[in-house]
């Protein structure tokens, strides 16, 4: 016989008091661990202990919950349980409701200290200044390519990246009222109208596109004029109270943007293997025919496979240029490391920008 509604509830009732419970006893073993830590000096953040966490349940998980699901609920556990110990301080673009904010909370859960900032710039000396502990900046995006200020400021900053996070960016055009008519003005980040311009050019010929610092400020903004319109997040439109004039305009249907996790390493040194992990560098070579050829071979003598490799101008004015490249594995493992000896055997510049885990 088919429990009724008022059974259900009974059961869901005492499975969540019983959930506390054990929440409770896991909250009190990160203390214990936390104390320990404290003595040994070491960092109470680990993202590779907290990846391999999450990997180990969802090769456990037997359903219904889906696996994201899964890495969801634990990030938000821990992130409660690390906060007894002390909140991380992370900062971001902001204000609240930028699509930044929102991998700083995917990645470290609800449970930090926000320190909101005006541009990269300002992310990056806040996490070398020590007013916030861990920085998290966009890298690049799968249509709009890399977020070139990000790349500039990780190639002289003493910060190194100990985590990403690939977060599916949906764009809303966001207002005062639900409808299109009357829009003089569109206001968003400029990575977020080119991602856009497509259907602005469709839908909103006629409307100024204004750039601005992130699109959490285009959607503040747009709350001060009725014939402005934001391009942002719903939870930007939440925050400023705007209405979704039209439902995810990005041209690119699966719009996602990578972001990096960075810190100086006195905070945390580079994460340890956990199977699936990247290094990140950035180098140059002298410029002679082939260089850039040798630069590939000892990745390709020793198996290390590459996953992004892109060039930046080093402005010495004699058409010299810096390679970001992404490498599978970590420096651990025998044949990374000597490939990544024999590279910068070659390199007239070699910088290791991190060291972290693969984000899911």
């Amino acid at each position: 016989m088919a429990r009724t509604l008022p059974e259900l509830r009974i059961q869901i009732d005492a499975v969540d008091v019983e959930l506390l419970k054990l929440l409770n006893q896991r909250a009190a073993l990160a203390n214990e661990v936390g104390e320990i830590k404290r003595v040994e000096g070491s960092a109470v953040f680990r993202p590779e202990r907290e990846a391999q966490v999450i990997q180990h349940l969802q090769e456990a998980n037997a359903g219904p919950l889906k696996n994201a699901s899964v890495s969801m609920i634990w990030r938000e556990v821990m992130s409660a349980c690390r906060a007894l110990e002390a909140p991380q301080r992370v900062s971001y673009l902001g204000p609240a409701g930028t699509f930044s904010e929102e991998a700083a909370l995917r990645f470290f859960g609800s449970s930090i200290q926000h320190v909101p900032c005006a541009n990269f710039d300002d992310v990056f000396h806040a996490t070398t200044s020590g007013a916030a502990e861990f920085g998290v900046i966009p890298v690049e995006n799968n249509t709009e390519g890399v977020v070139t200020r990000s790349l500039d400021l990780l190639l002289h900053s003493p910060l190194h990246i100990v985590g990403e996070i690939s977060l599916l960016v949906r764009h809303h055009l966001l207002r005062n009222t639900a409808s299109l008519e009357g829009i003089e003005v569109v206001l968003g980040h400029p990575q977020a109208l080119a991602q856009c311009q497509q259907w602005l050019k469709t839908h909103l010929p006629n409307a100024e596109r204004r750039a601005v610092s992130s699109n959490a400020e285009g959607a503040r903004l747009a709350a001060t004029n009725p014939t402005w319109a934001g391009i942002a997040s719903e939870r930007a439109g939440s925050e400023f109270g705007l209405h979704i004039a039209s439902h995810a305009i990005q041209d690119e249907a699966f719009n996602r943007t990578r972001f990096v996790v960075v810190c100086l390493p006195s905070t945390m040194p580079a994460p340890q293997a956990t199977g699936k992990d990247c290094v990140s560098l950035v180098v140059s070579v002298p410029n002679k025919p082939g260089a850039v050829h040798d630069m590939l071979v000892p990745l390709k003598l020793h198996g290390v496979s590459m996953t992004r490799f892109e060039s930046r101008p080093a402005r010495s004015g004699q058409w010299e240029y810096f390679f970001y490249i992404d490498l599978q594995g970590h420096p651990t493992q025998p044949h990374v490391a000597a490939a990544l000896q024999d590279l910068q055997g070659l390199c007239a510049f070699y910088k290791v920008l991190g060291t972290y885990p693969l984000a899911d």
